[in-house]
C-alpha cells in the first residue's frame, strides 16, 4: 500500500489503542473518540477476547483499524494468516521483524499491497538488560532495532513499529518515506506502567515519528475526550 496519501487522509497522527478486553467499553471508548482519530488498535488482548466482532464496529463507525497481532511463526503460516487478514479489510497489521526477512517477505506477498505492513522491532517493555541478559543479543537496543528496520525494508514491508528512542538511528537507515509508528507514550505526569523506553506524544512526533500510539493515557482517563483534546493541543504547538 502507498501510505503517504492514506496518512494525509487521517484526522490526526494519534492511533488510539483499545486496551480493553470488554466489547462494550471498547465500543463506549470508539463513539467518545472518532471524531478526533481516524485509527483504533485492536490488538491480542481485545481480539483473543471478542474477535472480528470488533473490526466490524469500527469499520461501521467509518473509523480504520490497526490490527496488531504481531504474527511470528513460520512463513507459510504467517502467509497464511496475513491473508486471511486482509479479507477483513484491516489498514494496518503487523508481524514480529524478529522473524525474519523470510517470514516477513511471505507476509508481504500474502498482503498483496492491500494492508500497510510493519515490522514489530523490538517491544517498548524490553531495555538493554533484558536484551543482553535474557534474549543474549549483545547488540544495543538502537543498532538491534536498526538491524531489523533494515530487515524489514528489504522484506518489502511499509515501515516499524519502534519506540522514540530510535527513530533517528532507522531514518538513517531505511530514509525518510519509511513509516515509523511509535508506541509507548505517555504524557510527563503518567505512570509508566510496564514500559521502559517511553516518550511524550510531542517528543515522539519531534523525533521524527509518522503515528503515535496512546493507549490507558487516554483510555484509562477520567474523561478519554477531554485528555485527548489537550493531547491534539500538544502536538498541534
Amino acid at each position: 500500500m502507498t501510505y503517504k496519501k492514506e496518512l494525509n487522509s487521517l484526522k490526526s497522527p494519534v492511533i488510539i489503542a483499545l486496551d480493553v478486553d470488554n466489547l462494550k467499553q471498547a465500543e463506549i471508548l470508539v463513539e467518545e473518540l472518532k471524531d478526533y482519530v481516524s485509527v483504533f488498535k485492536v490488538g491480542s488482548q481485545l481480539f483473543t477476547s471478542q474477535g472480528p466482532a470488533i473490526i466490524d464496529f469500527i469499520h461501521e463507525r467509518g473509523c480504520k483499524v490497526f490490527l496488531d497481532l504481531k504474527f511470528h511463526d513460520i512463513p507459510n503460516t504467517v502467509s497464511s494468516a496475513v491473508g486471511n487478514t486482509v479479507k477483513k479489510g484491516v489498514f494496518m497489521l503487523t508481524v514480529h521483524a524478529s522473524g525474519g526477512i523470510e517470514m516477513m517477505r511471505s507476509a508481504y506477498e500474502a498482503a498483496q499491497s492491500q494492508t500497510i505492513l510493519l515490522g514489530v522491532t523490538v517491544l517498548t517493555s524490553i531495555d538493554e538488560g533484558i536484551l543482553k541478559n535474557d534474549l543474549h543479543i549483545s547488540a544495543s537496543i538502537k543498532e538491534h532495532v536498526s538491524h531489523l528496520a533494515k530487515m524489514t525494508k528489504i522484506a518489502g514491508l511499509d515501515g516499524v513499529v519502534a519506540s522514540s528512542e530510535e527513530t533517528k538511528y532507522i531514518r538513517q537507515t531505511c530514509g525518510k518515506d519509511f513509516l515509523i509508528v511509535t508506541p509507548g507514550i505517555r504524557f510527563t505526569d503518567s505512570d509508566k506502567n510496564d514500559q521502559k523506553r517511553t516518550a511524550s506524544p510531542a517528543q515522539a512526533i519531534n523525533e521524527g515519528a509518522d503515528l503515535i500510539v496512546v493507549g490507558r493515557s487516554i483510555t484509562k482517563a477520567s474523561s478519554p475526550k477531554h485528555t485527548m483534546k489537550m493531547l491534539i493541543k500538544e502536538i498541534n504547538e
